[in-house]
């Protein structure tokens, strides 16, 4: 204002000219970048990956790119079905959850995926690094919303939302820990991170739903291990397992020795 940079809270008291830059409008649809993807499998219809921690799935606010939809783009030169924000997209992982993950390259193959998905005919089977000692085998059925108060956060402890189901088996015991085997029969966002946290086992380097301990991959422990589902088009069930990412692996063979 006046030639000078203000404060946004100044008051105006009338007769001052003010100048405004505005910046370009942020693009729609998400761009190519040339970024390093795992492939576990390809064809004409889909791609199955290995996602790496710390990849975000799909751009979205905070995250313009980096994510996995800008190095599909790259990969997939005319990929173009889900939306422009997340074409290919089928169901998405958590930041730092690594894994198996499934990506549509044409529409027919979206929506037989999605609707596979949603009829729960897709086996997702993760591997997850807990504190304590969970029972041998065990299945967690609860209600499940957004937090009452922590809006970013979810829980199984309310009464009115969703059904979450969870079934778990201890692969592997180790003093204060163990390493479990997760299966999803429901979909909801973070659900083995909350049912896990609040049944009293929360994932190593869980810093949302549980007090962070030591010690820590310095990212929760949760990797998508199984994925299996019909193909699209010809109807065979195909099934996936991606190897276990070098830190968590490493950890394992830590509480081993």
């Amino acid at each position: 204002m006046g030639g000078r940079p203000t404060k946004a809270s100044f008051r105006l008291r009338g007769g001052e000219q003010v100048a405004l830059d505005i910046p370009p409008p942020a693009p729609t649809r998400a761009q190519p970048e040339e970024l390093p993807l795992e492939v576990l499998y390809e064809d004409a219809d889909l791609l199955v990956l290995n996602k790496a921690a710390g990849m975000v799935v799909h751009p979205a606010a905070g995250h313009a790119g980096g994510t996995l939809v800008n190095a599909l783009l790259h990969r997939v030169k005319d990929l173009n079905v889900g939306g422009e924000r997340r074409p290919g997209i089928v169901h998405r992982l958590d930041k730092d959850t690594t894994g198996c993950l499934v990506v549509a390259k044409n529409g027919p193959a979206l929506e037989a995926l999605q609707a596979a998905f949603k009829r729960r005919e897709v086996e997702k089977v993760y591997l997850a690094l807990v504190h304590g000692k969970p029972p041998d085998h065990g299945k967690i059925e609860t209600l499940y919303a957004r937090h009452p108060v922590h809006r970013k956060k979810f829980t199984g402890r309310v009464k009115v939302g969703k059904q979450a189901v969870t079934e778990y088996w201890t692969r592997e015991r180790f003093p204060g820990a163990a390493l479990m085997e997760v299966r999803l029969h429901t979909g909801r966002t973070h659900q083995i991170r909350v049912h896990l946290s609040e049944a009293g086992f929360p994932l190593w380097g869980e810093a949302l739903y549980a007090r962070p301990r030591e010690p820590t991959l310095g990212r929760h422990a949760l990797h998508a291990w199984r994925l299996s589902f019909a193909h699209p088009r010809k109807g065979k069930v195909m099934q996936f397992e991606a190897p276990l990412p070098g830190d968590l692996r490493r950890a394992l063979d830590a509480l081993r020795d």
